[in-house]
């Protein structure tokens, strides 16, 4: 079960606050499932769920305050990433506007801090990228061996015997009904079991560009993408 999760988060995009999940593997590979109609009174169950693991997992309580967590922790290093990142952008653009003006030791000199710093703030990004995901990892891992727990116990309670999950793009599951999506139940069963309590709703905001991704719908990267080079 933990290899399962170790692959819940893919490695980082390379960009600023971009979606760091990304595709998984569907729990089974099975044909397209609906909800099968109810049993009669006194037949074997024969209920057939689906479920978005990656979104349960990010979207219950213990999963929204671990990765907001995170992303605070790793604020000193975008910060600092940026602040390279500038500098670096900066160092190019003067070497731009003034190359035809400096002596060549100049220009050489130049280029070379260029390339340092690149190679310098390269590193340092690759470092803090890895670190940032091993520790998405951990709390992915975590918090979804526990979350099959509660997903065993949720589906044997409401006589589902099988529940297939869709969570990226390569599900197998072409269509389901609504009403056979148990998601939201399940991480209202954990939030209760874990007993974490809803995160604090943040203060009113001015509204967002259309198109603004829904909030707590996937953890952002905190650490920027150096410059090319």
């Amino acid at each position: 079960m933990s290899s399962k999760f170790a692959r819940f988060i893919p490695v980082l995009i390379l960009a600023l606050a971009v979606p760091m999940i990304g595709q998984t593997t569907s729990a089974a590979s099975a044909p397209a499932a609906t909800a099968a109609p109810a049993a009669p009174a006194g037949t074997t169950p024969n209920k057939v769920g689906i479920i978005d693991i990656q979104q349960a997992i990010i979207r219950c309580n213990e999963g929204q305050r671990d990765f907001e967590a995170l992303a605070k922790k790793f604020d000193p290093t975008r910060t600092e990433l940026e602040a390279s990142s500038k500098e670096v952008e900066d160092l190019k653009k003067r070497l731009q506007t003034t190359q035809d003006k400096l002596s060549d030791d100049a220009r050489n000199n130049l280029i070379k801090e260029i390339d340092s710093k690149s190679k310098q703030l390269q590193r340092k990004y690759e470092d803090s990228n890895n670190d940032f995901q091993a520790q998405q990892n951990e709390i992915a891992q975590r918090i979804g061996q526990k979350m099959m727990q509660t997903v065993d116990k949720y589906s044997k309670e409401n006589g589902y015997i099988v529940v297939l999950d869709v969570a990226g793009q390569q599900s197998n599951v072409l269509w389901a009904a609504p009403a056979a999506d148990i998601t939201q139940p399940v991480i209202e069963a954990y939030n209760a079991v874990s007993g974490v309590p809803a995160p604090a709703k943040p203060a009113a905001t001015a509204p967002k560009p259309s198109g603004a991704t829904a909030p707590a719908a996937k953890p952002a990267s905190p650490v920027a993408k150096p410059p090319a080079r």
